[in-house]
């Protein structure tokens, strides 16, 4: 089984793009603190996520650089040739599910914009529900 559940917050805004056949695409670093930190201070890891299609259209409409967010989603190692022959790994996560931890992205916390009045729609498991 290839699963990966990774909290942090993003470090750059969502750069959405699109293939030439039509497929919304983002790749955005996510910030991730480890569990031990060396000498006192805490260390970070910086891992790349990938979201397609709508997932990569939400990303990049409601999330900012600094959003914390939760990923889930599957390992992905791919390996090739750089320009000087040596052969190199890349490793990224194709994300599957991300929920948004931040309330709503900071453009859109003014007093009168649309969410205000619609409200925010957000993804849960019953069976998470305390009652």
């Amino acid at each position: 089984m290839n699963k990966i559940i990774l909290i942090g917050r993003l470090t750059k805004d969502p750069d959405l793009r699109y293939t030439q056949s039509g497929h919304a695409v983002v790749n955005v670093p996510l910030a991730v603190d480890r569990r031990f930190a060396a000498q006192g201070q805490p260390d970070v890891d910086f891992i790349p996520i990938v979201a397609w299609k709508k997932l990569a259209e939400n990303l990049a409409q409601y999330m900012r650089k600094g959003s914390m967010v939760a990923v889930e989603g599957e390992l992905h190692l791919d390996s090739y040739e750089d320009k000087q022959g040596i052969k190199r790994l890349k490793v990224e996560v194709l994300a599957q599910n991300i929920k948004f931890l931040d309330s709503r992205s900071k453009e859109n916390r003014g007093a009168g914009s649309d969410q205000d009045a619609a409200g925010t729609e957000v993804d849960y498991d019953p069976d998470d529900l305390p009652f």
